[in-house]
């Protein structure tokens, strides 16, 4: 999970300046359907992945074949300046690729849900999710730790290597690494959840005990759309970073690439921590409440604080009529915010510090968020194979990471920072709204069919489901 996810973060700052560089009359639309190539393959393919991991029962090869496919596109993304042609064109296609081999995640998640009990769910989700949110943070990371190899970098056995191409080998290396330890002798396969709700429900079979627990769909594809919305904000706001603070505050693409790396690292460490608080949050509260205002309402403050206060409009700078002009005759960089975008000579800037506290709270709900509705997700379908609903679960914060580039694309370069920051705000506080009516359905079929009471504070009572449970098997967010 961690390093599909760092596939697609680690280029997301040098992607700009890597194609510049191989073709300077690209532009940033092209730009975006790059970014979008990524999240597009892994969308289209991620419900047929786990339709695969549940049509085989085993979980290896679906993974193993897709480690291989990812290894391959990092490379040809690595080698696009010896390649001849058109270099752009195969950026994209390498892109998608990588995305493809990502669908894997789907069945990483399945996978989980299958090999835990529900009293485990919540940790279970909490790791693999820090492991996935560490992978979005710390890939800017890595791309500002080898910016130093600088544009042209050095020939390592005949191959570039520099700041753009440095990415992709990390991302060769690990993948490598990870196919290792897919192999048979260093991993095994278990079924843990279908075992504990056969012996909970009383049942013989598999199929006999998933029709006797069945999941509510609309919680379920409420869930799907409320992912949507959170990986969406949270996805626009890295794709956007290198953009948005060259346009700002008058970096160069060097310095956009280090210091938007450092804040990203930064706001890795306060992921850790934030996940290291999921499970005490929910020994006090309820998983759905610190869901919806531990983790959606901090992405709402999130995107206000990047509502512009500045007193004056951003520096202006003319990269010339389409864009594509990026240093004057002396050869020195051109930086601001481009006068072909109008609305910058009109709307006022946006602040570092308002900048830096608003990425500060997105770091802490984004984490909360996506890994409590991932648990009450795993939850709500029971103990059925999960491959293709999360595909779909998969699908949809693939959608968001499609669509972000694109929004990008056209509303930040065409009307600015009010409508950017305000249309998603507006999409955040909508999605709270829905998921506040429907709160009641967002409980796993096995507690619902218990008909727990409910204490003073509105905390389940920890009642054994069947006759036969343990005393010692909780149902409640308490299992953390």
């Amino acid at each position: 999970m961690f390093l599909m996810s760092l596939g697609f973060s680690i280029i997301l700052t040098g992607v700009w300046p890597y194609l510049d560089k191989l073709d300077p009359t690209a532009g940033k639309i092209f730009m975006g359907y790059i970014v979008a190539a990524n999240p597009l393959g892994q969308m289209l393919f991620s419900p047929l992945m786990g339709w695969w991991g549940n049509k085989r029962g085993s979980v290896r090869l679906p993974l193993l074949v897709t480690l291989a496919l990812f290894t391959l596109s990092s490379a040809v993304y690595s080698i696009l300046e010896v390649i001849p042609g058109d270099k752009k064109s195969y950026m994209l296609v390498a892109r998608f690729f990588v995305g493809v081999s990502s669908a894997n995640i789907a069945v990483a998640r399945s996978y989980l849900s299958a090999a835990t009990k529900l009293s485990e769910r919540t940790h279970a989700v909490s790791m693999v999710s820090l492991a996935q949110v560490l992978g979005f943070v710390v890939g800017p990371g890595l791309q500002a730790a080898v910016t130093p190899l600088g544009d042209h970098g050095v020939t390592f056995l005949l191959l570039p290597l520099n700041m753009y191409t440095a990415a992709g080998w990390i991302n060769v290396l690990m993948a490598i690494f990870n196919f290792i330890c897919l192999l048979p002798w260093n991993f095994k396969e278990h079924k843990i959840a279908i075992k504990e709700a056969m012996r909970n429900e009383g049942k013989a079979t598999e199929k006999e005990t998933w029709k006797a627990i069945k999941p509510d769909y609309l919680a379920a594809w409420t869930l799907i759309c409320g992912f949507f919305v959170l990986v969406f904000n949270f996805v626009l706001l890295e794709t956007l970073g290198t953009t948005l603070t060259m346009d700002q505050f008058a970096w160069t693409k060097k310095e956009a690439l280090y210091y938007m790396g450092i804040l990203m690292s930064v706001g890795a460490v306060i992921a850790c921590v934030t996940f290291t608080m999921i499970g005490p949050l929910c020994k006090k509260f309820e998983e759905r409440k610190v869901m919806l205002w531990g983790g959606f309402f901090f992405m709402v403050i999130g995107r206000v604080l990047c509502i512009p206060w500045g007193p004056d409009p951003p520096k202006l700078a003319d990269f010339g009529p389409f864009g594509n002009i990026t240093k004057d005759i002396n050869g020195t960089e051109i930086v601001g915010c481009s006068i072909n975008q109008t609305w910058c000579s009109y709307t006022p800037q946006i602040t570092i510090t308002q900048f830096f506290i608003g990425y500060g709270f997105t770091s802490i709900g984004y984490p909360i968020g996506v890994t409590l509705m991932q648990t009450i997700f795993s939850k709500i379908l029971g103990p059925r194979p999960q491959g293709v609903w999360m595909g779909l679960l998969t699908g949809a914060g693939c959608a968001s990471r499609v669509l972000g580039p694109i929004f990008v694309t056209f509303i930040y370069t065409n009307l600015g920072t009010y409508h950017t920051f305000g249309i998603t705000g507006v999409m955040l506080i909508i999605s709270m709204l829905w998921l506040q009516l429907v709160n009641k359905r967002l409980i796993a079929p096995e507690i619902k069919k218990s008909n727990q009471p409910s204490d003073k504070q509105g905390k389940e009572v920890q009642i054994p489901l069947v006759q036969s449970r343990s005393d010692n098997t909780q149902t409640s967010c308490e299992a953390v």
